[in-house]
């Protein structure tokens, strides 16, 4: 049992890039995320901040930000349970919210990559900087702040950066250090107290040396990212200590509680999940005493990143947030773990999140949309829906040859149709079951998001076939009601 990870700090991320929840739920979830055991809140806001003056055209188009009141109203009832929170500001990689505007299309790295800046732009620092700026200032008593800076693909590879690398010593592992350091140093001008943080992952190839010699020790504590169910753990180990050894003796942890499965994954598997914090937990037990550990940040991501596909939304994840930050509490996911889940959550078992929906005594917050959507995606997954047109009757009597050559026979036409529309009122039916629940928790462009990223795409081969059917009896002349 390790005391390390289960004494230092637990917070819950909240990335609100994707399916914002609706500040009255959001403020439910906040109560029930420290009923669970969270110390804290990582906040990543992206555009759903409410940023002012230049930096308006950053807040989303396709929903309000929420109100400065509202942020307000977050941090009010975090205080109220104890739950600091460290907001997440990208600064390097992952501003695809930002570089997408064309009024700051000069400040990305490379012009199809909309997500690096250009690290040598006056532009580029004082555009980080506003930002970072305006959301502390809404954060007074925050007194740490994460600042990014993973996954900063294609740096190098634009004109300015392979201008800069052509002088003989430069690497591109400095040009990142640098453009950090500046970001630190910018923010802590005006903030010298605030802890920062940033992901680790752009570090990972760097030797101990190069770190030390650059000046990023003492700035900024790296958090280290690893979501797998098999992380491994001796490899992790190395890695701490070697930024120990370059002098970084404070780290943080992340692990992943949602939204790292497949980029589109809707519903969540606790298993991989505890199995992912398991992991966590014998690394911890396996640090030198050099390691101070500053805590972890179960990650809960929302989408891969600003372009892509929502993921499992939190209701859905909850079962597995509860069973990991108990894990982390109770050093394994052990009974007393699971009775403080079954009795925070009122369900009778969170071990299998793919089985909610047989589950009658659930009463968390948001439950009956969890309930409604693995039932849905269940229907979604199914063999008849998937595979509906490898069936018999559409193979064997229905190709693209029989359609062609006008040969069908209009009785299993119909059979098919028959077919088809009742396998497609039964999913309706269940959508809009969805819909309304989830327009309780959501705001209705998430809610019209959902649905048309994960249930349209598998229904639409359907419709197609649904729509061919109708075709051709209408140029058979047969009037379709009339055939049984």
């Amino acid at each position: 049992m390790d005391l390390s990870l289960r004494s230092c700090k637990k917070f819950v991320h909240l990335d609100l890039k994707g399916a914002p929840p609706r500040i009255g739920y959001l403020i439910e979830l906040i109560q029930l995320f420290a009923d669970l055991g969270a110390n804290g809140l990582l906040i990543e806001y992206e555009d759903m901040f409410p940023y002012e003056g230049e930096l308006k055209v950053l807040q989303s188009t396709t929903q309000p930000p929420y109100s400065r009141e509202e942020i307000v109203s977050i941090q009010d009832a975090a205080n109220s349970r104890g739950l600091e929170i460290i907001p997440l500001v990208q600064t390097f990689g992952h501003l695809e919210f930002v570089l997408k505007h064309e009024v700051f299309r000069d400040l990305r790295e490379v012009d199809y990559c909309l997500g690096t800046l250009n690290p040598h732009r006056d532009g580029g620092d004082k555009l980080v900087q506003d930002m970072l700026q305006q959301i502390m200032k809404l954060h007074p008593k925050s007194t740490s702040l994460h600042i990014g800076a993973d996954e900063v693909y294609m740096l190098g590879l634009g004109d300015e950066s392979k201008q800069w690398l052509s002088v003989p010593g430069r690497s591109v592992h400095q040009m990142f250090l640098s453009h950090v350091i500046k970001v630190a140093k910018g923010i802590q001008e005006s903030s010298p107290n605030l802890k920062l943080i940033m992901w680790d992952d752009m570090l990972r190839s760097m030797s101990p040396e190069t770190i030390k010699e650059s000046g990023l020790v003492g700035l900024v504590q790296p958090m280290l990212w690893d979501y797998s169910p098999t992380l491994d753990v001796d490899n992790t180990v190395m890695l701490m200590e070697r930024y120990t050894s370059a002098g970084m003796l404070q780290q943080w942890a992340a692990s992943s509680f949602k939204g790292s499965t497949t980029v589109h994954t809707c519903v969540t598997s606790t298993q991989r999940h505890v199995d992912n914090h398991l992991q966590w937990l014998k690394v911890a037990s396996s640090l030198s005493a050099d390691i101070e550990l500053q805590g972890i940040a179960l990650t809960g991501w929302q989408r891969y990143d600003h372009l892509s596909v929502l993921c499992e939304l939190m209701p859905v994840g909850l079962p597995s947030l509860a069973s990991c930050l108990q894990t982390l509490v109770h050093g394994g996911f052990t009974e007393e773990a699971q009775k403080k889940v079954v009795k925070t959550l009122g369900t009778v078992d969170v071990g299998d999140t793919e089985r909610l929906s047989s589950r009658t005594s659930c009463s968390f917050a948001g439950a009956k949309l969890a309930e409604l959507i693995v039932k849905l995606t269940s229907l979604l997954e199914s063999t008849e829906l998937r595979h509906f047109q490898n069936n018999m009757f559409v193979r064997g009597w229905f190709t693209p040859y029989h359609k062609q050559k006008k040969t069908v026979s209009p009785l299993i036409v119909q059979q098919i149709k028959t077919q088809a529309k009742m396998i497609l009122d039964a999913v309706e039916s269940q959508v809009q079951e969805v819909r309304g629940e989830m327009c309780l928790l959501y705001l209705d462009s998430t809610v019209q998001e959902w649905v048309v990223q994960h249930v349209t795409p598998v229904l639409e081969p359907l419709h197609n076939l649904l729509r061919d059917t109708e075709t051709v009896l209408n140029e058979m002349g047969l009037c379709t009601e009339s055939i049984s």
